[in-house]
């Protein structure tokens, strides 16, 4: 079975890993409860919408190399899921997003307050659960919210006149995505009593293979075509935003590319300015750099995987480096 881009060689790991995930489910859906229905209703409101619950899955392969039985597994899955649900509701209304997964996104099916404090609900929420996991793990879940938020505020404003931007993006993906990632990585070693470079391996893992995912859907956002990524083609182009591919074509000081770094430097609302961005960028030399970067991120994490106990998790785990670069085609 595939799930998530991992491969279950190993029936019993699966078993174990579909059992954990479920488990994380069902607390998940008691953990966004409340006694307000209008709170209930709008905490649950992207919860029901679906998910890879990527975050949970990792949490439940780190703990394989412990005693992934234990109680405090899920309930760890469960806070980094909530934490990442929470940024969620944030990100749409900083970005005014109109969907999410398909479904209207809170802030437009009810407005950016009500947006705002959901997000807030869930993140006290996930304080309260990891509350009950020792003080170790609610330092290291404030240590990854402060990254997440700070992330999201150097996104916000943006590179310094003096930064590089590509670095500065690089910085942020690391932060808003690598963290929680990596934490869900850690929490999982950690709950199921993994040795300690154990934990501290896969918490580089994590960090690794989620920036290296974030860049990937970046390539995926200009190379695919429509309907194959679940999403329109250029919609980052379309929205100005900076990714991977942009950032390095923006650098080029070659007079051909003046066209290209003119359409680049702003959001492309216009139709056909946006369709030729989409060619001009898919054809240039950017592509090959990013795909080249992404292949080095997840070789990385690939070699910090050959630290760890040869397991059915580990070649799960390496699965994820190995769909990583597939997944760019």
């Amino acid at each position: 079975m595939s799930t998530l881009g991992v491969s279950f060689a190993d029936t019993a790991l699966e078993s174990r890993v579909l059992a954990g995930v479920d488990a994380v489910e069902s607390q998940l859906t008691a953990a966004v409860d409340s006694s307000s229905p209008f709170v209930a209703e709008a905490a649950a409101h992207l919860l029901n919408a679906g998910g890879k619950r990527f975050r949970p899955l990792l949490v439940m392969l780190s703990a394989e190399f412990g005693d992934p039985s234990r109680a405090e597994v899920a309930r760890a899955a469960v806070v980094v899921e909530l934490t990442h649900l929470a940024t969620l509701y944030h990100d749409d209304v900083m970005d005014e997003a109109p969907l999410r997964r398909g479904a209207p996104s809170a802030n437009s099916r009810w407005d950016n307050s009500v947006a705002i404090l959901v997000g807030d609900y869930l993140f006290a929420q996930a304080s309260d659960l990891v509350s009950d996991l020792g003080t170790d793990a609610v330092r290291i879940q404030a240590r990854t919210f402060s990254r997440l938020v700070q992330g999201q505020i150097r996104e916000t404003i943006g590179p310094d006149a003096d930064e590089d931007a590509l670095a500065h993006y690089l910085s942020v993906v690391a932060d808003k995505t690598g963290s929680l990632i990596a934490t869900s990585a850690r929490f999982g070693a950690m709950m199921a009593g993994a040795p300690e470079d154990v934990q501290v391996t896969l918490t580089e893992f994590g960090e690794r293979i989620g920036a290296a995912f974030q860049l990937a859907d970046d390539i995926i956002d200009v190379a695919s075509e429509t309907g194959d990524s679940g999403k329109t083609p250029g919609t980052d182009l379309r929205e100005g935003v900076p990714t991977l591919p942009t950032l390095i074509a923006l650098r080029s000081t070659d007079p051909a590319d003046a066209r290209l770094r003119s359409l680049l430097s702003k959001p492309l609302t216009d139709d056909d300015e946006h369709a030729e961005a989409l060619t001009l960028l898919r054809a240039h030399p950017a592509m090959t750099e990013a795909r080249a970067y992404v292949q080095a991120e997840a070789d990385a994490a690939s070699v910090l995987l050959a630290k760890l106990p040869d397991s059915p998790a580990r070649s799960a785990l390496q699965e994820l480096c190995d769909t990583v670069v597939t997944r760019l085609g």
